[in-house]
């Protein structure tokens, strides 16, 4: 399992839904470990769920394939080859802070392209319609006006509510998937994990930082990427203006490094989530004082190790959650409208980073 996806973690170039056509090639077509429709019916569930679907497909197959272990391998192989170069680019990044103020700007342009082809087929997939459009541009203006993770959390869920009450559910016909190597005890174990971190890692966050209990810089940055990645939803480009807010505006990696990052992630094979990794890396010591929360986090190896577990952690645990339990939940239509009306909100959230790499482009050339 670890060898495959490794092949596909240095091969697979395009974004996640090109991920998807690599991944149905290799595992379907060519292996034949799954048929076509458990290998539809994977793809839906990681639509529905936050956090990166092209991982959290290759993190279900490994489940299905070997457990697990399997699902650990699969990760691991897909996601191995980018962290390891974004880490080696964060240290040649930050030797180029003084020296090659051109190669930003380009990087920049790079992340302002491939968000705005993602925001244009995403609206066209996702908010095509008057009221998902509405939906979306609703979202962009509310994101733009109150900048700030909570907003974005706040757009999502209220994105969701409408559409659960006022959007049109399509047909979707249930499956039966094949064995699921884990039960639901296990599932539901996952499941209050990931809500119980979700709640908790802030919590601490918050009493480290208000000196409570002893600073840990290790635990203030799990939370940042954590809540990241259990956050996003509509694959990796919309995890853009969630860590931005928690990586940049602590002042923790400046503007320009940090699109910088996102724009070379782009030219990797593998997840967009590895941009997780460059970020920890990035993490250098405090100029000028330390953070708003007086907690400064850990950089080099250790931050970038610590941002990649956190940012995937999540992923893992609502595929282990969800996936003995998907064939059932989606043929249900609240779940439908409610996704319908999430994605709408993430497109316009999308919208609103555009808008956010525009304005550092030119406030570069100015």
């Amino acid at each position: 399992m670890f060898l495959v996806a490794l092949k596909l973690g240095v091969s697979s170039f395009g974004g996640p839904v090109a991920h998807l056509g690599y991944f149905r090639r290799e595992y379907v077509a060519r292996r034949k470990w799954l048929d076509e429709e458990t290998f539809a019916d994977i793809v839906a569930l990681c639509q529905f769920l936050p956090g990166p679907a092209s991982s959290e497909v290759g993190i279900a197959i490994g489940l299905l394939r070997a457990g697990p272990l399997g699902a650990f391998a699969a990760w691991l192989g897909f996601t191995l080859p980018a962290a390891l170069l974004m880490v080696a680019f964060a240290y040649a990044a930050d030797r180029l802070r003084f020296e090659a103020g051109w190669l930003f700007l380009i990087l920049k342009l790079v992340a302002f392209v491939v968000v705005a082809i993602a925001v244009w087929r995403m609206a066209r997939a996702l908010a095509w319609d008057a009221r998902r459009g509405a939906i979306a541009l609703a979202a962009a203006a509310a994101v733009l006006a109150f900048p700030g993770s909570a907003i974005q959390v706040a757009v999502i869920a209220l994105g969701g509510l409408i559409g659960s009450r006022y959007l049109p559910a399509p047909i979707v016909s249930a499956r039966t998937h094949v064995r699921v190597p884990i039960g639901r005890r296990t599932a539901a174990a996952c499941f209050a994990l990931f809500l119980t971190l979700l709640i908790a890692l802030p919590i601490g966050r918050a009493l480290t930082e208000d000196g409570v209990i002893a600073p840990n810089g290790g635990l203030v940055l799990f939370d940042a990427f954590y809540r990241s990645g259990a956050l996003v939803f509509g694959g990796g480009h919309v995890v853009l203006p969630l860590l931005h807010e928690e990586i940049v505006t602590r002042g923790w990696v400046d503007e320009d490094h940090f699109a910088a990052g996102y724009g070379a992630a782009q030219a990797l094979p593998g997840p967009l989530f590895s941009f997780a990794a460059y970020l920890g890396a990035m993490i250098g010591p405090p100029i000028g004082g330390l953070d708003i929360g007086g907690v400064w986090p850990p950089g080099g190896i250790a931050g970038a190790l610590i941002a990649t577990v956190a940012i995937f952690l999540p992923a893992f645990l609502l595929v282990f959650a969800a996936l003995p339990s998907w064939g059932a939940l989606r043929a249900r239509p609240w779940a439908q409208r409610t996704l319908r009306g999430v994605n709408a909100a993430v497109v316009g959230l999308l919208l609103a980073a555009l808008v956010g790499i525009g304005r550092a482009i030119a406030s570069t050339l100015i």
